[in-house]
């Protein structure tokens, strides 16, 4: 009877035991799936950076080539201009011949008396007044045309949007891309032009900037901020 006794009291002993141990373990192991996932998601946010940094190196590898090229025509245009602006020396200097020649034209030739140019006078200050009336009008009209076109496309924050910069940020409203709907409304073939512009492969799908932008074009806030926790609210830099 005490055998038995020692025998399931060691059994029990022995549940408490590996009851306690794997409870440790599977605290170790969610511990170390917690750093996984945050591992993970410092990985792709020092991609998005490494993309972002590469693009923005790009986009200055242009200006810098860009300034050259400017530099290097500014001196062949300077010289252009001033051989066009120098003079022709045949122009400057008359022989004595036609000196002579247009002396006697003047003296044989009888003097005339000029025409009257007080009614062209007249009509060209009558015609500035109406120029003068005329401008305003117009200006007035393209102001007021020109109102409704701004109202109409505000810009939104597009650097909300996970991989979007403000080197991205500034090619986009480049190509004519300033709102949440315009990239929500993309195809394959918008995906691809984009792309070639920016300098990107694939990037686009891969940070889901189509799904984000018709999250926030719809005003979706909540289902954006629970999809994209690492985007922000404000600015995605």
């Amino acid at each position: 009877m005490s055998t038995f006794f020692y025998m399931f009291l060691a059994f029990v002993v022995g549940i408490l035991v590996g009851w306690f141990i794997w409870g440790r373990l599977r605290g170790e192991l969610d511990s170390l799936r917690g750093d996984l996932d945050r591992t993970r998601s410092e990985r792709d946010r020092l991609r998005a950076d490494n993309d972002r940094l590469k693009g923005e190196l790009d986009a200055c590898g242009r200006a810098r080539g860009d300034l050259e090229s400017r530099l290097r025509n500014a001196p062949a245009a300077k010289a252009g201009a001033d051989k066009a602006a120098t003079p022709a020396p045949a122009a400057l200097i008359s022989t004595p011949a036609s000196a002579t020649a247009s002396a006697a034209a003047a003296k044989a030739a009888p003097a005339k008396p000029a025409a009257p140019k007080k009614p062209a006078a007249t009509k060209t200050a009558a015609a500035k007044p109406a120029a003068k009336a005329v401008a305003p009008k117009k200006a007035a009209a393209a102001k007021k045309a020109a109102a409704p076109k701004a109202a109409a496309t505000k810009a939104d924050n597009l650097r909300r949007l996970i991989g979007i910069g403000p080197v991205n940020e500034r090619l986009l409203k480049g190509q004519g891309v300033t709102t949440y709907a315009q990239i929500a409304a993309w195809t394959d073939a918008d995906v691809k032009r984009i792309e070639e512009v920016l300098n990107f492969d694939g990037r686009i799908a891969r940070e889901k900037w189509i799904e984000q932008a018709k999250l926030l074009a719809t005003g979706d806030e909540a289902g954006f901020a629970r999809q994209f926790p690492t985007a922000g609210t404000t600015s995605n830099t």
